[in-house]
């Protein structure tokens, strides 16, 4: 089939496609050319980083990418080897003639998927201006130019950085057996020998070179982190750490095998960075994440600022300064004192530290972090509607303001992102249409399962309403 023409976006965190679709080496490369313009235009002669993870034919587009990008006399530096996109975001914020970087991932998507990233000069995401001027640039067919790349190790300064960030001391006298499973992705090797040189017993799984990722997705989060949590349990290791695709998620398993929901770990994360290591600061949230992530903010005497849902709603906030922690609903957290950008593993070596320090094993720190800032209920909802009804909704959402929902009357109604109600005892509902398709995301947390199903239930009530705006107040 001739995919000449396709049209080309990014979305919230990149491009991405099938490989069966349009996720072609023609198509890179014509993204590739518009970023090559877009960069050389304004800065001409810039370096630029490029990386790559594990997924088919991931070397060879990166490759490609190189060469276009190089064709318009940038100065690209190409990783050697498959690397975490963290490695490559802190390999360009520490180079001042670096204007940006491009990582060929898809991150936590299925090995279906190839997917373009693209970072700016700090590392962290592109201004939405930017990849809208990139869009424009893109040709139907791109540059038949090629330019000479360099390639250089982007991992080693990284890990060294990494391990300069905790208290490798404490790790070296606990010696924890620790289960690492990178899910066949680009953190693969790279997490588990930096933990060996801190001291740790490691057991690495999903070592192999597997395009196909082995039949799981790389996303840290049941059922995909079925093998880790049944490994720790038969290693009887103190933890196990998983890294999504890419590197720039993780998520923690408890001694007894289960996952570390993120309004669990960020928490204790939070919890471990003011107490333990005497660190201050804001921290910045997205809407949809726990409130017990607020609750812990408040507990430990921090500020907490709260964005729409989109890492790039974040980002801004780190430019105000002043940030501890910033962190999204799914688990991605950023420490801007390392990286103004979301890196799992940061956060790994951080929960290691903590189980270190404190001696406890993570069901007891999970229940002390209960017993401080209490327990919620927390769970997701997509209802997906025909085009009219979706499109009816939107026009009516700004002016909702129910005044019951699930026997409940909210004590606020916000609509910075969606519908956003909370009521008196942290519950809270949101309703959010997605920006590119006839679905609705509907969150609720509760103190009980039971509640937070009523609301969500509510809610979805709500949606197939013929005139949800019945119910403005």
């Amino acid at each position: 089939m001739d995919r000449r023409g396709d049209i080309l976006r990014f979305g919230a965190d990149g491009w991405s496609a099938r490989f069966e679709d349009t996720f072609t080496g023609e198509n890179v490369a014509r993204m590739a050319d518009a970023l090559g313009l877009v960069w050389a235009d304004a800065a001409p002669g810039a370096r630029v980083y490029v990386g790559f993870d594990t997924r088919h034919a991931a070397d060879a587009h990166a490759r490609l990418v190189a060469g276009v990008l190089a064709s318009y006399g940038l100065d690209v530096r190409l990783s050697d080897r498959p690397c975490p996109t963290p490695a490559v975001a802190w390999s360009c914020a520490r180079d001042e003639r670096a204007v940006g970087a491009v990582i060929v991932t898809a991150s936590s998507r299925s090995c279906e998927y190839g997917g373009i990233l693209v970072r700016g000069s700090d590392g962290g995401p592109v201004p939405r201006e930017f990849l809208d001027d990139v869009e424009q640039a893109v040709s139907l067919t791109p540059t038949a130019g090629r330019g000479a790349f360099e390639e250089c190790d982007l991992v080693s300064a990284y890990r060294a950085s990494l391990a300069g960030h905790v208290d490798a001391d404490v790790i070296a006298a606990a010696r924890p057996r620790v289960v690492v499973d990178a899910m066949y992705g680009s953190g693969t090797g790279v997490l588990a020998d930096l933990l060996r040189d801190l001291g740790c017993e490691v057991v690495e799984i999903h070592v192999e070179d597997r395009e196909d990722f082995g039949g799981i997705h790389p996303d840290p989060s049941d059922p995909w982190a079925d093998s880790c949590e049944q490994a720790v349990v038969a290693h009887g290791a103190r933890m196990g750490l998983l890294l999504d695709g890419d590197g720039d998620r993780a998520a923690v398993v408890d001694e007894n095998g289960t996952i570390l929901a993120p309004r669990t770990l960020v928490p204790l994360l939070m919890g471990h960075l003011v107490e333990n290591r005497g660190e201050r600061g804001r921290v910045v949230s997205t809407l949809t994440c726990s409130a017990c992530v607020r609750r812990q903010a408040e507990r430990l005497g921090c500020d907490i600022t709260e964005v729409p849902v989109g890492f790039s709603r974040i980002y801004r906030e780190l430019g105000e300064g002043d940030v501890l922690l910033a962190t999204e609903e799914y688990g991605g957290v950023c420490v801007p004192a390392h990286l103004r950008e979301r890196d799992g593993l940061l956060v790994c070596l951080l929960a290691v530290e903590l189980v270190c320090k404190t001696g406890l094993a993570p069901t007891e720190l999970v229940s002390g972090l209960g017993e401080q800032v209490g327990t919620m209920s927390y769970a997701r909802r997509d209802v997906r509607l025909e085009s009219a009804a979706s499109q009816a909704f939107r026009n009516v959402l700004p002016g909702l303001n129910p005044q019951d929902v699930a026997g409940r009357a909210p004590v606020e109604v916000s609509h910075a992102d969606g519908m956003l109600m909370r009521f008196e005892d942290d519950s809270w509902l949101l309703m959010r249409p997605s920006r590119t398709s006839s679905v609705v995301r509907v969150y609720a947390e509760a103190p009980t399962s039971a509640e937070r199903d009523e609301l969500l239930s509510s809610a979805v009530a709500l949606l197939r309403l013929p005139d949800p705006s019945a119910l403005d107040v």
